[in-house]
């Protein structure tokens, strides 16, 4: 077992493990640590615990003490030089007539780095951007290009739910997302309902879609032919949560009528799952 903290550096970011070095920290804390970056300071979000040894990369950074006012007053600063650093930027992509939108700046603590990070639609040269940005603020100048779900992640709003964005909420990590999650829970194929505000397909397809999976496995599905209590029919719909079975009957005539049953009063060939195929033995050599 390994002892650990957890720190994040934004409200919505990522939450990285440190060695607490004993120090009384709680929640809601603010600390200042060592990073491969540089020291930081963060907010405690994970108050000192201990988690198995194969959830942490070793070696773990240390934290080197307590926020104090004197680094309150640091990330005061650099919030205030952050507002300055983004209009400077603004100005200079306007006179080297770069087509880039900023997204967010942010100011390493000790004030060693300045990030930049903007979107484009395709790749920038700004090498001439990064010289005078660096004749302005005398400090290492980085620029990161970001996709759209990192600039939604970093700006926020409310997704169609009226909630707000789950990755500027909670989510540490982006999950793929494919539109057989969509399939599996029934949803329309329409892009307009299934994407969210970056243009992604939505990470909460994600949330049940391993529930649906397992129920779908004893459903028929959409088109399979099906023995009713009424006789024999093709599936028209399936409701998965709540297992019923939409029926589609064709007389002799050709005169078409639907019924809806309940998934255990039908009887139907269950869904065959693909399967595995595991690694061939290979035969032992001939001891001669």
């Amino acid at each position: 077992m390994t002892n650990i903290v957890g720190v994040r550096f934004k409200e919505n970011g990522k939450i990285y493990y440190f060695d607490p070095k004993g120090l009384d920290l709680k929640q809601g804390d603010y600390c200042v640590v060592e990073t491969a970056r540089g020291t930081e300071c963060g907010e405690v979000s994970l108050a000192p615990r201990t988690v198995e040894d194969h959830e942490v990369v070793q070696p773990l950074k240390p934290v080197l003490r307590v926020a104090d006012a004197a680094d309150h007053r640091q990330m005061e600063k650099n919030r205030a030089r952050e507002k300055r650093a983004a209009e400077v930027f603004v100005e200079k992509g306007k006179k080297h007539k770069l087509e880039m939108s900023l997204v967010d700046v942010e100011y390493a603590f000790d004030g060693s780095k300045i990030i930049f990070f903007f979107t484009a639609e395709g790749r920038v040269d700004f090498r001439e951007l990064v010289k005078d940005l660096a004749s302005v603020f005398k400090t290492r100048i980085e620029l990161r290009q970001i996709g759209v779900r990192d600039e939604c992640k970093m700006m926020g709003g409310i997704g169609m739910c009226g909630r707000p964005f789950c990755c500027s909420q909670f989510l540490n990590d982006f999950s793929r997302v494919t539109i057989k999650s969509a399939k599996d829970q029934g949803l329309p194929l329409n892009p307009v309902k299934i994407s969210g505000v970056c243009g992604i397909l939505m990470c909460c397809l994600n949330y049940e879609e391993s529930t649906y999976q397992e129920l779908n496995k004893n459903l028929p599905k959409v088109g399979a032919q099906v023995e009713t209590p009424n006789g024999k029919g093709a599936v028209a719909e399936v409701a998965t949560l709540t297992g019923k079975i939409k029926v589609k009957f064709t007389d002799a005539e050709g005169n078409v009528t639907f019924d809806t049953f309940d998934s255990k009063d039908l009887k139907y060939q269950r869904p065959q799952l693909p399967r595995k195929e595991g690694k061939k033995k290979e035969k032992e050599p001939i001891q001669q």
